[in-house]
């Protein structure tokens, strides 16, 4: 059974939270939260609060054990970008875009379901 979470419209760019993401794929969710909890990075924030929002669905909706899941899927993707201007000199204005991102956390009990 799979189990999924997610966090929407972050502030931080996607592209910074990947490495982070790629470390935790694969874990079982103890060691996942350890190596998220121990990093300085704000995209661990981020993660460890859907990991742990995951770990609550599969408890609360499928009454699944949480030392018995896994991480199948940890995924950073690009959101939408928050367009801004800085004036700069003659009357002009540069563009600025605020990354926004959404991560996606699946967790797995290693037994499938039809």
């Amino acid at each position: 059974m799979e189990v999924i979470a997610l966090t929407k419209n972050a502030r931080m760019s996607a592209a910074k939270g990947r490495p982070l993401a790629r470390e935790c794929q694969g874990l079982p969710v103890a060691a996942a939260l350890k190596v998220v909890e121990f990093s300085p990075k704000k995209a661990a924030g981020i993660l460890k609060k859907t990991l742990l929002s995951a770990v609550a669905n599969a408890k609360n909706n499928n009454g699944l054990d949480a030392d018995a899941l896994t991480v199948k899927l940890c995924v950073f993707d690009e959101s939408v970008r928050i367009r801004r201007f800085w004036p700069t000199a003659r009357g002009s204005a540069h563009p600025i875009a605020h990354r926004l991102c959404h991560c996606k956390v699946v967790l797995t009990d290693g037994k499938e379901s039809k």
